[in-house]
C-alpha cells in the first residue's frame, strides 16, 4: 500500500511554519489517541502515521529531502522505520510534551505519562553504497556487509534491584518550602528496570556481540548523490531486549565513462566531421541500458543540442524520466594534406561556405539559458 503524502496526513501545506506543524500533529494526535478510541486499529494507525509524518517534518534537514525526493529521501519512514513497526513508548518519549494537560489524566494516563519501565534503541549504523547510473536508473538490491551489535545467545537479564523492575526512583529532597518528592529514571538500569544476570563469554556487560551480517538494500529507482536512505531495524541491537537501531544508507554515484548528469537529465558530447556536419550522418550514441542511433540533418552547426525526450534518470516522486540532451560538435582537423588545403583554399570565398546565421541560429548564451530553463 503507497504510504501517504505527509503533508495530507497533518492537513497543512508545504509552506506551513515550524509552530503551523506543531499545531497540526497536535491536532491530529488528540484526534487519534488510543485513549480516546479504544480498540479502534484504524485511529491507532492513523496516530503513528502523524507522528511519523511529524517527526520528519519537524526537522528540517529531513524536511528538506522529503520535499526534493519524497518518501525515499527519508527512508520512507522517518526515523522510527515505519507507521506499522512504531510503538507508542517511542512516540511519547518523543513526542510527549507536545501533549500537554490533554493526556496522562483525561484519558486515563496510559500512555502520556509513562509509568513503566522504557525500552532502550539501540544507536543507528551509517555506511555509503556507490551507484552507477544503470542501478540509478532502474533501482538494484545491493547486498553490504555490516558489522553491528547484536545480543548474545544466551544472554540474561534479571528485574533491577534498585527500581524493583519499574525504571524509575523517588527522590525526596529538602527545600526551604519542604520535602519535594520527584520520579527520575533509575540510576542502576537507566529507565529499562532490566540488568544483566548471565552474560556470556566474549559479549559486553550488556550481553552484546560484535557480528558481520549480509544486508540486503533494496534501492529505488531514481535515487541520486546524497540521498539517505533508512533500513529499519539493521543498526546495533539495544540491551535489554530493547528495539534495534536503523542502518542509515547514503548513496554515492559513480561517474559514467560518456554521459554527464544534471538531475534527471542526461548530456552528452557528440563529435562529428566537417563533411558529416555538411552532409548530415547517423550515430550511435549511448544511453545508460543501451545505444540508439540518431539521425544528424544536412548542414547541422556545432553547439546544436538535441534531445531525446524521457532517455534521462526517473524522478523518485513517480513525475516520469528527465531528457538526454546531444551536444553536437563539429571536429575542425589542424592537420590537412596540400590536396586538402587547395581545395579549402578555394572554398573560402564561396558563397556557400561563408557564414550566414539567420534568426533561427541560436546564439550560445541562448542555448545555455534554454538548457537552465
Amino acid at each position: 500500500m503507497a504510504k501517504r503524502d505527509y503533508y495530507e496526513i497533518l492537513e497543512i501545506s508545504k509552506s506551513a511554519s515550524p509552530e503551523e506543524i506543531k499545531k497540526a500533529y497536535r491536532k491530529q494526535a488528540i484526534k487519534f489517541h488510543p485513549d480516546k478510541n479504544p480498540g479502534d486499529k484504524e485511529a491507532e494507525e492513523k496516530f503513528k502515521e502523524a507522528a511519523e509524518a511529524y517527526e520528519v517534518l519537524s526537522d528540517p534537514q529531513k524536511k528538506a529531502r522529503y520535499d526534493q525526493y519524497g518518501h525515499a529521501g527519508v527512508g520512507g519512514a522517518g526515523g522510527f522505520g515505519g507507521g506499522g513497526g512504531m510503538n507508542m513508548e517511542d512516540i511519547f518519549s518523543h513526542f510527549g510534551d507536545i501533549f500537554g494537560g490533554h493526556f496522562g489524566g483525561g484519558f486515563g494516563g496510559g500512555f502520556g505519562q509513562q509509568r513503566g519501565p522504557r525500552r532502550m534503541k539501540g544507536s543507528d549504523l551509517r555506511i555509503r553504497v556507490k551507484l552507477n547510473l544503470e542501478e540509478m536508473m532502474n533501482g538494484t538490491t545491493k547486498k553490504v556487509k555490516v558489522k553491528r551489535f547484536k545480543q548474545a545467545q544466551g544472554v540474561t537479564f534479571k528485574t533491577c534491584p534498585t527500581c524493583g523492575g519499574s525504571g524509575y526512583q523517588t527522590k525526596v529532597t529538602n527545600t526551604f518550602l519542604g520535602q519535594m518528592q520527584t520520579t527520575v529514571p533509575c540510576g542502576s538500569c537507566s529507565g529499562v528496570g532490566k540488568v544483566g544476570d548471565h552474560i556470556p563469554p566474549g559479549a559486553n556487560n550488556q550481553g552484546l556481540n560484535k557480528v558481520e551480517e549480509t544486508v540486503d538494500i533494496k534501492i529505488p529507482a531514481g535515487v541520486r548523490e546524497g540521498i539517505q536512505l533508512q533500513v529499519a531495524g539493521k543498526g546495533n541491537d539495544a540491551p535489554f531486549d530493547g528495539v534495534p537501531g536503523d542502518l542509515l544508507v547514503v548513496i554515492d554515484e559513480e561517474q559514467h565513462e560518456e554521459l554527464k548528469r544534471d538531475g534527471n537529465n542526461l548530456h552528452y558530447d557528440l563529435y562529428i566531421s566537417i563533411p558529416e556536419a555538411i552532409l548530415g550522418t547517423s550515430k550511435e550514441i549511448p544511453t545508460v541500458n543501451n545505444r540508439v542511433r540518431i539521425k544528424i540533418d544536412k548542414g547541422t552547426q556545432s553547439g546544436k543540442v538535441l534531445r531525446l525526450k524521457g532517455q534521462g534518470l526517473p524522478s523518485l516522486n513517480s513525475y516520469g524520466n528527465g531528457d538526454l540532451f546531444v551536444h553536437i560538435n563539429v571536429w575542425t582537423p589542424d592537420k590537412l594534406s596540400k590536396e586538402q588545403e587547395a581545395y579549402f583554399e578555394k572554398m573560402k570565398d564561396d558563397e556557400n561556405f561563408s557564414p550566414h546565421p539567420g534568426k533561427n541560429e541560436k546564439s550560445f548564451f541562448d542555448r545555455v539559458k534554454e538548457m537552465f530553463n
